[in-house]
């Protein structure tokens, strides 16, 4: 092949190389042209966060929080996964998104894997009736009334917040039986379907969210037995920025929750406009959308500084709740056996969190939502133990319903003596750190002793009993007494004998004190 041949065919293929480079590099050089050319050169980079529906994370997948950051130069992207939590939990640690929404129960069990691939840097909102456990209320009036059951059929959305309610109140009640196996454990794709089994009858109990449970309450042979409305720190839901993300580009946290107070302050002050979005934004009504958003509680900037993280101006009291929400929902986890152990590292939960970002916004004094110097009105108190109760009258406590009784271990007292000593005040700081998640039930703690012996004495004795304990909480935790009330029952009210149990063991168990949950029946 001769040489003029050669340099033909190079020419020929450097055209056709040049031809393909055009082509593809065209497109290229004509977006770079329509970047330079116009206000996206202004655009400084995408932020990535994946969600899911709940009404909770509306507040970021909103349209005033897109205009908020892409006036700030950033176009935020909200990806919904239809709640694949561990999908999620994948693509944060590999960078694929920024940020993550989650439950905190839903971001331990699914983050433990991967050893934890973000941190919580702030609290979204609280299920406030979000979430509830419905009975048929001819099949079940109580948490109390499941116990020792074992035909009670429990309808509900695995891995759902709901579901988890269920973990609590099995843990926090001692009723296995919300969590059943087998033919007795229905389990449904979504709260509707959940709803739909009990309204036909397929199931006893429905463990549903918003909604769907005020539709099901409309109907009259359907009573809840607990909601979220009625709890602290149970059902929370967290933004977790990822580690690569912290690393990396700190800033861009701080924007977005900057950006993010904002918007919820402006939504706050215009509920209306809130309504009116979440309507356009999910196609439903306004009979459906004001449960939805009466069954949350937004967390504001002052609220996650106090309330949560711990911050707060010198001289001021400030709670680490998020700490404490970690450590509880873990605790409810290894219950439910979910985990054989703590999953938390090194038991810290600090380990979890980065308060970092929500202290620089709160030194600032950041404009628009500087941090109060305690809760608000109508916002809860800091402590959910220190709630404010009104007196009752004697009639009024016994028209109370009882809800359940508060699972505790035995508090032992020494042979006739209703002292508490070191051991016995312990098991009642254990009870506490359950009676934190439900602030707004009375206590009514009921003192038992065996059958022997003089009845008089002995409910004599079982009264001072439970009034050491009521006396304890009020002054180690300070719980209102207004929202206590001292029973004594001696050995009127004697436990069951265990299959197998000896007569020592079984009288070891009677004297007790128990810590019984109650409301004003609704």
């Amino acid at each position: 092949m001769n040489k003029t041949i050669v340099g033909a065919m190079l020419i020929v293929l450097l055209t056709v190389i040049g031809a393909f480079g055009v082509k593809l590099l065209l497109p290229l050089f004509e977006e770079f042209q329509q970047i330079e050319t116009s206000d996206a050169d202004k655009t400084k980079g995408k932020i990535r966060i994946a969600i899911d529906n709940w009404v909770g994370y509306f507040i970021l997948n909103s349209p005033e929080m897109a205009d908020a950051m892409r006036r700030s130069g950033y176009i935020l992207i909200c990806e919904d996964d239809s709640a694949n939590y561990g999908e999620r939990m994948r693509r944060l640690k590999d960078g694929e998104i920024d940020f993550a929404v989650a439950t905190v129960d839903s971001f331990i069990l699914n983050a433990a894997g991967l050893n934890y691939p973000g941190a919580i840097v702030m609290v979204i909102d609280e299920s406030k009736g979000g979430d509830a456990i419905l009975a048929a209320k001819d099949r079940v009036a109580s948490l109390d009334g499941l116990k020792g059951r074992s035909d009670i059929r429990v309808a509900f959305t695995p891995d759902s917040p709901s579901h988890h309610l269920a973990k609590a109140a099995a843990e926090h009640f001692s009723v296995p039986e919300l969590l059943p196996r087998a033919l007795l454990r229905i389990e449904t794709d979504g709260s509707r379907k959940a709803m739909e089994k009990l309204l036909s009858g397929q199931t006893d109990i429905a463990i549903c969210w918003e909604p769907d449970v005020s539709l099901a309450l409309s109907h009259e042979n359907i009573v809840k037995i607990l909601g979220t409305e009625d709890t602290e720190r149970l059902i929370v839901d967290i933004l977790v920025a990822g580690r690569k993300t912290i690393a990396k580009d700190p800033g861009l946290i701080r924007l977005l929750l900057s950006n993010y107070f904002r918007v919820l302050k402006k939504y706050r002050s215009d509920p209306r406009l809130l309504a009116d979005h979440v309507k356009k934004q999910t196609g439903l009504s306004e009979d459906k959308v004001k449960p939805m958003l009466d069954g949350v509680h937004w967390v504001n900037f002052s609220e996650n500084c106090e309330k949560w993280f711990g911050i707060a101006a010198p001289g001021q009291y400030a709670d680490d709740g998020i700490a404490t929400a970690i450590s509880a929902s873990a605790a409810i986890l290894v219950s439910a056996g979910d985990f054989a152990h703590d999953p938390v590292p090194d038991d810290d939960p600090y380990r979890l969190t980065n308060s970092d970002f929500l202290e620089e916004l709160f030194a600032k004094g950041v404009a628009g939502f500087t941090a109060s110097t305690g809760a608000a009105a109508g916002e809860g108190t800091l402590n959910s133990l220190e709630a404010r109760f009104s007196p009752l009258s004697q009639d009024q406590w016994s028209a109370l319903k009882e809800i359940g009784t508060l699972k505790i271990d035995p508090v032992v007292f020494q042979q006739g003596a209703s002292d508490l000593d070191l051991i016995a005040k312990k098991v009642i700081d254990h009870a506490v750190e359950r009676l934190r998640h439900y602030p707004n039930f009375r206590v009514v703690i009921k003192g038992h002793t065996d059958s022997r012996g003089d009845p008089d004495e002995n409910l004599r004795l079982s009264r001072d009993r439970a009034d050491s304990v009521a006396r304890y909480l009020q002054v180690v935790y300070n719980v209102d007494p207004n929202r206590t009330r001292v029973v004594g029952l001696g050995g009127s009210r004697p436990l069951e004998k265990r299959p197998g149990e000896s007569r020592r063991a079984w009288m070891y168990r009677l004297p007790r004190v128990e810590i019984v949950l109650a409301r004003e029946d609704l």
